[in-house]
């Protein structure tokens, strides 16, 4: 059941939000067409924080109800004193309901009205120029598939044109619920959604299109006390998570931090096993070993001493330092040969709390599903897809369906990486990391991952936790607080997982700071 205090980080589908609305209008009261009038001065609110010298404003409006938000948004920046041009994409004369007021109350305000199948092509070119804002009014939540004539063409002239966008709820022609796209979508700088967060503009191509998703919950919050309306997942960030790491004790010793092992690294990839090591170590673990190839013993010592590194060539090799560890993390850059194959079995026989990513994943894809309750598998959409025996577009279709299918068949946490990362995990909600950073495309910040996560774990097992999701997902949210920090100073073009190794202390030691306990000179 919903709580004001829950809202605000739950996720729903679009018939989830729908219910929230219905729950709104027939149970509390509350009057439709209010909401839409909430709904269209939070929009422009934005549309004046992001461009507050705009002097023109263009409202592309569909039917429905998210048309009717369009009106609205147009009868605000007429009031304003924006110079306002507002496009009809379907005939208004088919609106009703709430929607339709919206049109007429827009209309006798003096708003501007122009169908869209009135512009000829030179209209059209001026209407994207300039010093615009452009207002994504035209498809609503409930809209799926590939958008029709004329909106589809419209959408071909926004993402054209140089303009800034706001998107209203959903950029029209993304999937609210999956963040999937047929055809073509909105490709938005802002989205200003309400009462109620779309999943899909959080996960897979909906960061892409949304942009900047701006929550406005529209003082919701008191009156869905009670609704049943079911959230398919939790929203997280590393601001809402970094609160809930433990500050070390004064008096602590490296034992109580937990000893990470590492194996990682065959002949050709030894740069794998150094970042997801340096990770663990960085991310407050009180022991790291890395169990590599002898050959990557020296350059993996004099990159970083504070690891205990250790050439194994056997998989009997491995048993003395797996007895030694609380938290094994293995596969960055193990190969899918022999040495990767026995290193592999010798931690499934261990019996120790694993993180499992990379290689390691290929190779479990190829055998009977191995699951265990202290697993944690980090695939991304092609290694799942793999262990799904599937395909990466099955994968990307519907990924909150593919995470949970990885977490039933393999146990333990799967952790789904891409754009908007979620998280499974038993008898919990799922969760969507919020945000995404195409920087972190690049070779290497898996690992990055791997080793903050096996480094988190380990200091939940040594504080006796038997639940390690809240150590992944916090993982998940410092890996990317870490890369964004990062490129800030580097861009994403020149974003390599070393910055975000660097970039861990600056956001850990801002998260530490001023909380109970802390002693920073």
């Amino acid at each position: 059941m919903l709580t004001a205090n829950s809202l605000t980080e739950s996720l729903f589908t679009a018939d989830g939000v729908r219910a929230l609305d219905r729950f709104l209008i027939d149970e509390r009261g509350v009057e439709g067409y209010g909401l839409m009038q909430k709904a269209a001065r939070a929009a422009f609110r934005q549309v004046l924080r992001h461009w507050p010298s705009a002097a023109r404003i263009v409202v592309l409006c569909g039917a429905g109800n998210n048309g009717g938000d369009g009106y609205l948004v147009a009868l605000n920046a007429l009031r304003h004193g924006l110079e306002v041009t507002c496009i009809t994409v379907a005939d208004p004369q088919k609106l009703s309901g709430d929607a339709r007021r919206a049109w007429q109350d827009a209309g006798e305000a003096g708003v501007s009205m122009t169908p869209w199948s009135d512009l000829d092509e030179q209209a059209k070119v001026a209407l994207f120029g300039g010093d615009t804002v452009v207002v994504d009014a035209m498809l609503g939540t409930g809209a799926r598939g590939r958008p029709r004539a004329p909106v589809d063409e419209v959408i071909t002239w926004i993402n054209q044109g140089a303009s800034p966008v706001l998107a209203v709820d959903v950029p029209s022609g993304l999937d609210a619920s999956l963040g999937t796209v047929e055809g073509n979508a909105v490709r938005a700088d802002v989205t200003a959604t309400f009462i109620g967060r779309k999943i899909g503009l959080l996960t897979g191509k909906g960061p892409h299109f949304a942009g900047e998703v701006a929550y406005d919950a529209l003082g919701a919050e008191q009156d869905i006390e009670g609704c049943q309306a079911v959230p398919v997942a939790k929203l997280a960030t590393w601001e809402s998570r970094k609160g809930l790491l433990p500050m070390p004790s004064m008096a602590a010793h490296k034992g109580d931090f937990g000893h990470v092992l590492v194996i990682a690294g065959d002949r050709g990839f030894g740069g794998a096993g150094l970042l997801a090591a340096e990770a663990a170590a960085r991310s407050g673990a009180g022991l790291v070993s890395l169990a590599t190839r002898p050959e990557h013993v020296s350059p993996a010592l004099a990159r970083c001493p504070s690891l205990m590194v250790r050439g194994v060539v056997h998989g009997n090799d491995l048993a003395p330092l797996l007895e030694k560890a609380d938290v094994v993390v293995c596969g960055p850059g193990i190969g899918q040969a022999a040495w990767g194959q026995q290193m592999l079995q010798q931690v499934l026989a261990s019996g120790k709390p694993r993180l499992l990513d990379a290689d390691a994943l290929n190779l479990l894809s190829t055998r009977v599903a191995v699951s265990s309750d202290y697993q944690v598998i980090t695939p991304h959409p092609g290694e799942a897809a793999r262990l799904l025996a599937g395909s990466v577009a099955d994968v990307e279709s519907d990924r909150l369906a593919a995470v949970k299918r990885l977490r039933q068949n393999f146990g333990g946490i799967a952790l789904l990486k891409g754009a908007g990362t979620l998280v499974a995990a038993p008898d919990r909600l799922p969760v969507v990391i919020g945000g995404a950073n195409p920087g972190m495309a690049t070779g290497g910040m898996g690992d990055i991952l791997s080793g903050i996560a096996g480094g988190f774990m380990a200091q939940a097992v040594r504080r006796g936790d038997t639940d390690l999701s809240d150590a992944v997902v916090n993982a998940a949210a410092l890996h990317l607080a870490a890369a964004n920090v990062a490129s800030r100073q580097r861009g994403y073009r020149a974003l390599l997982p070393q910055d975000v190794l660097e970039a861990m202390a600056t956001v850990l030691m801002a998260a530490e700071s001023g909380r109970k306990g802390a002693n920073h000179v």
